[in-house]
């Protein structure tokens, strides 16, 4: 079931869940080192997915200066290719039309899923760059 919650609605268990899956993606089998958990967690609205008591997809959405972004987006191995993806993307347009209207999205995707933020409307801009030792690129979305 999808949820969309603020940090301080999660459960205990949500929140473990959540970072259990981003440390275990982001940190664990991309073998990067660096502050997975950080202070935009305590500001962002959280969507996620549940089965089973654990986290198959989730993201985190919250302002930036004059934009609003996402990020941590994140589907667990074992539901890839069920489309969770898509929903999860769905579910983020939603969130940002109800909660920021008329600000241009802004994110930083990694460059490998590139093409799924394109199947979006979001456009890539600039070169790709480095960021916690793994290329990005900058990609924006009109106000929705």
């Amino acid at each position: 079931m999808w949820e969309t919650k603020t940090f301080s609605e999660l459960s205990t268990k949500e929140l473990y869940e959540i970072f259990y899956l981003r440390t275990k993606i982001f940190v664990v089998d991309q073998e990067r080192v660096y502050q997975e958990v950080d202070q935009n967690d305590l500001d962002a609205i959280h969507v996620f997915n549940m089965v089973d008591g654990k986290v198959a997809a989730y993201a985190r959405i919250f302002p930036q200066g004059n934009n609003v972004t996402f990020g941590r987006v994140v589907t667990d191995p074992k539901y890839r290719g069920q489309g969770f993806g898509k929903q999860l993307m769905e579910h983020i347009m939603q969130v940002i039309h109800q909660n920021f209207a008329q600000k241009e999205i802004e994110i930083e995707a990694q460059v490998q899923v590139q093409g799924f933020y394109q199947k979006f409307a979001f456009e890539s801009q600039g070169q790709p760059f480095l960021f916690n030792h793994t290329p990005h690129i900058k990609m924006t979305h009109p106000a929705v």
